[in-house]
């Protein structure tokens, strides 16, 4: 099944002063589409083609005839994920169960938005950083490139684009500025809170 790129829920404005309508548009405009255009035309006439975006990042994970795929396929769900993790208003700490499960998993709130950070920092050129559920236990972990924590047997909860096309038209070399921002204003925790609860109940 051909697979489109999910619409922005919010306009491309809306993350400034944090993140620029500029970045949008060539982050969400240009990259999240060529990646979602390349992974489409790969499975194009192949048996992946009737397969949901999700079981082909599966199969093809650890296959390296099929890291093409692969790498598009992952990018263009990376990208569709990242951009429900940010949030005009957002930031703050959350509520509820995954508050309390953070504060359990990490000692506090600030202790995980600093383990965030570093992983975020220090990811060794183009990758991601991620909160996530392995068993029972909230971690962060990063990814290089098109890795993404399912092949891990990992739930996402949350992502952190580290990609220098996420940041550099507004932070240039600054990342952890740009981190910290994210993190500070325009984190989801609401969308956090139900990859959660859904995780949870899986």
């Amino acid at each position: 099944m051909t697979y489109q790129q999910p619409v922005l829920l919010y306009a491309e404005n809306a993350l400034e002063p944090f993140i620029s309508a500029k970045t949008l548009s060539f982050h969400y405009g240009k990259h999240h589409v060529a990646y979602i255009t390349n992974y489409n035309n790969l499975v194009a006439g192949t048996s992946f083609e009737s397969m949901s975006l999700e079981e082909v990042i599966a199969l093809t994970a650890s296959d390296p005839q099929k890291v093409g795929i692969f790498n598009n396929g992952a990018q263009a769900w990376n990208h569709s994920f990242y951009w429900n993790c940010l949030t005009p208003n957002g930031g703050g700490e959350p509520a509820g169960a995954l508050g309390a499960k953070i504060t359990q998993d990490f000692g506090s709130f600030d202790k995980f938005k600093e383990e965030l950070k570093i992983a975020a920092t220090t990811q060794f050129g183009s990758g991601w950083a991620w909160l996530v559920l392995e068993g029972d236990a909230l971690k962060v972990v990063k990814t290089g490139n098109a890795q993404t924590p399912s092949t891990s047997g990992q739930k996402p909860i949350l992502t952190i684009d580290v990609w220098e096309h996420a940041y550099y038209l507004d932070y240039q070399n600054r990342r952890p500025d740009y981190v910290a921002t994210v993190i500070e204003n325009i984190l989801n925790w609401d969308f956090a809170a139900e990859n959660f609860k859904k995780a949870t109940v899986a």
